[in-house]
């Protein structure tokens, strides 16, 4: 499953022991440079156990390759394409070569400027350059700024199960968000049961047929027990503001427009996703809260709740 090819070379399943002290170091060279943000996001048990060291620092070293592409996405698709270079003479049935499965002339195309430790001339075959590679590739096909990280990925291979695939392996390479407080899971809660909803413009529930954004969000923190006001403009403004940079939580409230026309509101979930009524003739679904007029969020449940 290379960059514009498909392979027919399954994944194996094989772990390779590690030295704890190994895995110690690496550990607290990650711990030294995470934010906690969602592109630094915090390796799960899962990664450190499946992922080896030096390949999980070099997917974290060569993400910020696209600003806004999570090492998660690389490790993901080193995981699909070799097991993490688990198998280093592999070849697809396309003639996709290395640990990231490239295609010698895809790879010509990303392989410079030649990333520290790189080889020189560079090649697919070596983890350094193909991973740097694979990062340019994804941000040049819409990954920068996590804009279009579906996309890019089906670019990288055309089929739809392998961005499903993709994506829940990442997914499961970064450590779970937890909700801030009981009110905050409530209302996450309450928005995962409205799954399949219809969107009915100015809806406050069944009842009226559907919800539209605000009245989802506004129903969810209802039952939690925090009263918001009913449209996305009020909600924003009558709420704790998330500041710029800082990691969201499940629960916080996305806003897209700006202010004067923020125009959509959303329930995050985490892992970049919000549950949201999207538009008429959508029903209430998970999406990824990404959107390119994003403005900002707040946090209902923060000190003063709903202001």
């Amino acid at each position: 499953m290379s960059p514009l090819a498909k392979t027919t070379a399954g994944v194996g399943c094989a772990v390779v022991a590690l030295p704890l002290l190994a895995v110690l170091i690496v550990i607290a060279l990650l711990s030294s440079i995470l934010s906690g943000g969602s592109v630094s996001a915090v390796p799960s048990k899962y990664a450190l156990t499946d992922i080896p060291p030096h390949m999980l620092a070099l997917y974290q070293r060569a993400a910020p390759e696209c600003p806004g592409l999570s090492w998660t996405i690389l490790a993901a698709i080193g995981k699909v394409e070799s097991d993490h270079g688990r198998h280093p003479t592999m070849v697809s049935s396309a003639n996709a070569v290395g640990p990231m499965q490239f295609l010698p002339s895809t790879f010509a195309e990303y392989a410079h400027p030649v990333p520290p430790g790189g080889k020189k001339p560079p090649t697919p075959w070596d983890p350094v350059d193909a991973v740097y590679a694979a990062a340019r590739l994804l941000c040049a096909n819409g990954a920068r700024g996590g804009k279009n990280i579906s996309g890019a990925i089906y670019q990288y291979n055309h089929s739809h199960a392998y961005v499903r695939q993709v994506l829940d392996i990442a997914d499961r390479y970064q450590a779970q968000a937890t909700a801030p407080t009981a009110q905050a899971a409530t209302a996450v809660a309450f928005a995962r049961a409205q799954l399949g909803t219809p969107y009915r413009w100015g809806g406050d529930g069944p009842a009226e047929g559907g919800f539209d954004c605000s009245g989802l969000t506004k129903a969810a923190y209802q039952a939690a027990g925090i009263t918001l006001p009913r449209v996305a403009e009020a909600q924003y403004h009558a709420t704790t503001k998330v500041p710029r940079g800082q990691p969201l939580l499940p629960g916080d409230l996305v806003f897209f427009g700006r202010p004067g026309n923020l125009h959509h509101v959303g329930l995050y979930i985490g892992h970049h996703q919000m549950i949201n009524a999207p538009r008429p003739g959508a029903r209430v679904r998970i999406e990824d809260y990404r959107w390119q007029d994003y403005w900002g969020a707040t946090r209902p449940t923060a000190r003063g709740g709903a202001r």
